[in-house]
Order: C-alpha cells, then sequence, then structure tokens
C-alpha cells in the first residue's frame, strides 16, 4: 500500500478554461454577463454573410456556434453561478463538474485570432484554391492571383464566360476543399 497522498484530478489545478453552452443566438450575450461577474472569456467569431430581403450583410458570428470558453478555477471560482447567468445553458462536464477543456487548444484558438476574436483561415497563397465566404461573392469559388500586405487579396473569379478579378479582404476568404 502507498502511503503517497492521491494525485490532483486534472479538473483541479488551477484555473483552466471550460466550455460553455450557449442559449442559441445568445453566446454574445453570455460572454458579456460572464465578464461581467469576473470571468475571463473567449468567443471566437467568424465573419459570414447575412442574406435577408434582398439585403446582403457581413456580421460576425460565433466560430463554434452555441458555445464559447471560459476560465475557472474550480477551488477559488463561484463556477455554479455560471449555470444561472443570463444567455448560458450550461457548463459542459461530466459527474457533476465542468471539464476542462484540453491544455493548448483554446490558447491556440486565441493566437490565430486577431483583436477582435476573429478566426483567420489557414495560410494563403497565389495559384491557391479559395472559397469566398462572405460578402456579395459568397459562397463562390476562386483562385488566388495576388495578396498584400494590407489584408487585402485578388482573386479570379468563374463568372459564365471567363476569370474575372475582383479585390476581397483577406477575411473573407478561406481555403477550397
Amino acid at each position: 500500500m502507498s502511503t503517497e497522498p492521491p494525485a490532483p484530478a486534472e479538473h483541479d489545478d488551477g484555473p483552466r478554461w471550460r466550455l460553455v453552452r450557449a442559449l442559441t443566438g445568445r453566446e454574445v450575450l453570455a460572454c458579456e454577463q460572464l465578464q461581467n461577474q469576473g470571468f475571463r472569456t473567449f468567443l471566437p467569431k467568424q465573419l459570414k454573410t447575412v442574406r435577408h430581403a434582398r439585403k446582403v450583410r457581413v456580421a460576425l458570428g460565433a466560430y463554434f456556434p452555441g458555445y464559447l470558453f471560459v476560465e475557472v478555477d474550480l477551488a477559488r471560482d463561484r463556477w455554479r453561478s455560471i449555470n444561472g447567468t443570463l444567455g448560458v445553458a450550461h457548463l459542459i462536464g461530466a459527474a457533476e463538474r465542468p471539464t476542462p477543456v484540453p491544455r493548448g487548444v483554446v490558447e491556440a484558438l486565441m493566437a490565430a485570432a486577431d483583436e477582435r476574436g476573429v478566426i483567420a483561415g489557414p495560410p494563403l497563397k497565389a495559384g491557391q484554391k479559395v472559397r469566398i465566404i462572405a460578402g456579395a461573392f459568397a459562397d463562390k469559388l476562386a483562385v488566388i492571383e495576388r495578396l498584400d500586405d494590407a489584408g487585402r487579396v485578388r482573386v479570379l473569379l468563374e463568372i459564365v464566360s471567363g476569370q474575372v478579378a475582383v479585390t476581397v479582404a483577406r477575411d473573407f476568404l478561406d481555403a477550397a476543399r
């Protein structure tokens, strides 16, 4: 029989990122309310095209719709209050305790995000096929002609009788799959 004390559980070792399930379309509200309670949060975002009544606009939306991250120290924080927060459905967990997100996952997402929390896609290069994900040409495939340092990308779109050059923001592009 060993006389060593048991190792601390994975979720009891200081502040860790946890996953929060938000109510549908309420990620931003949940994030703000958790911040008001003193919690550190991270809501990764992406640009998306919203079409309504023949109008097209670009909006920020959750990168993981319905989810956000909150940093919680189970030994120090009043984490049970998170489940009663406006906009929150519940903390994701097992056995009545929130499960930590594996170390490095949230940090990698934060490193890939800009100051608005928008996650940029993978690096792009000339000649690469891309999908336009926002704007008037959303969901169209194109080929990158050139990139500039200001975040603009000149792409060639296949339109009816040939290729047309269009300049779009880097945020509006994703690698074609």
